[in-house]
């Protein structure tokens, strides 16, 4: 979650009549609560658990366009598609989604080097589900 999105959040919480408001992600997780004192508008206090320090910074991933079985590679006995460090040019196959019996290839959005591949071969993804996370090029 960036920065922005962090202080939109807030600003929506202290916009609603929520007393509580319980957010997680996958490695983010934020609770906030209305406390008794008032604040003058703009001078908000910044909520417990909540850091000012900007939030790590998450390589973007290329996610599934549709439920299926995840494949690195065009058959089991070939070298994967893309493999973490690979050098990978837009539109190039980075892996395949088989679901109904049908292959499905799934395209690399830019240019950008492999840094780590987040499922198992044959695994199940999820609509939108993160498979591959990338440095632009």
């Amino acid at each position: 979650m960036t920065n922005q999105e962090l202080y939109d959040l807030i600003a929506c919480f202290e916009r609603s009549s929520l007393g509580t408001l319980k957010l997680s992600r996958q490695d983010f997780s934020i609770e906030l609560s209305r406390g008794g004192g008032t604040a003058p508008a703009g001078n908000a206090p910044i909520p417990a658990g909540v850091s000012a320090a900007p939030a790590p910074v998450e390589s973007p991933a290329v996610t599934a366009p549709l439920v299926g079985a995840f494949y690195t590679a065009p058959a089991p006995d070939q070298p994967p598609f893309a493999p973490v460090g690979a050098h990978i040019k837009k539109g190039q196959t980075v892996c395949l989604i088989e679901a109904m019996k049908m292959m499905s290839e799934v395209l690399a959005p830019c240019d950008c080097v492999i840094e780590a591949v987040l499922k198992a071969d044959g695994e199940l993804a999820a609509f939108g589900e993160p498979l591959l996370r990338y440095q632009p090029c």
